[in-house]
Parts: C-alpha cells; structure tokens; sequence
C-alpha cells in the first residue's frame, strides 16, 4: 500500500511544502532588508476548508457540515501566490517596508506550523502501520 496517495497525507504534504516556500519568501525579506525600495512579501493564505473540498471531491467524499455547532471555513486564497506583506508597520526613508523584527516572528510561527503538521504526518503514519500490522507481533 502506498501511504503517500492518502489525501489526508498529501494535504499534510502540501502544507509542509507551502510552509517551506513561506520561509524561503521569509527569509528574502530578511536579506533585502538594508534594500532601498524592497517591500516585504508574504504568501497567501491557503484555505484549509477549500483544500478539504477540492481534495474531497477528487476522491468522492465531500465534506459537509452535519451538525448546526461545526464550524464554517474562510475564503480561499490561492496557494503559493506572493502578496505585498499585509501588516507592514514601518517604512524607512528610502521606501523599505522589512521590519526585521516582524520577519523573524513569522519564521518562529512558520516553523511551529511545520514541526506540528511534521509531527501530524509521522502520528498518521504511526498509526497506519499499527493498523497493517499482524496481531501478536
């Protein structure tokens, strides 16, 4: 059985891959942060309920809300698409909007992000293999 095209996995999979090109567009901020005129980029959100969906309905099972209390998704974005960063707070003489501070803080996040769905991914595995295993073993 190949575990890698459960779409549950391939979300996680996904999610990793969009938080490793989240620090990648990070991490360029950082470096032209003494750039004269750089404004700092940031990824769109991706849309946890719309990836549900689009993954849902590609295997045949949609998600729908079955009680009154579930709770409803946001508005989509499109993943892995550059945006101006939305929460600028400074911006120095020579038009530079990187706060050097504020892109520090949103690697931590990313990669909290990325150790949690890291450690989500090796849970599931986890108890793939406890499920296939032989009773008794």
């Amino acid at each position: 059985m190949d575990f890698n095209n459960l779409p549950i996995l391939q979300m996680m999979t996904k999610k990793m891959s969009w938080l490793s090109h989240r620090t990648e567009v990070i991490s360029q901020n950082v470096a032209h942060g003494d750039t004269p005129g750089f404004k700092a980029k940031d990824l769109k959100q991706v849309s946890f309920q719309d990836l549900v969906r689009k993954e849902g309905h590609q295997n045949g099972f949609p998600p729908r809300r079955t009680h009154g209390t579930h709770l409803v998704g946001m508005d989509a974005r499109t993943p892995f698409a550059t945006e101006a960063s939305p929460d600028a707070y400074e911006t120095t003489l020579d038009k530079n909007d990187v706060s050097i501070e504020q892109q520090l803080t949103k690697l931590g996040e990313t990669q909290m992000d990325y150790q949690t769905t890291l450690n989500l991914y090796s849970k599931h595995l986890d108890l793939l293999r406890m499920a296939l295993s032989r009773p008794g073993r």
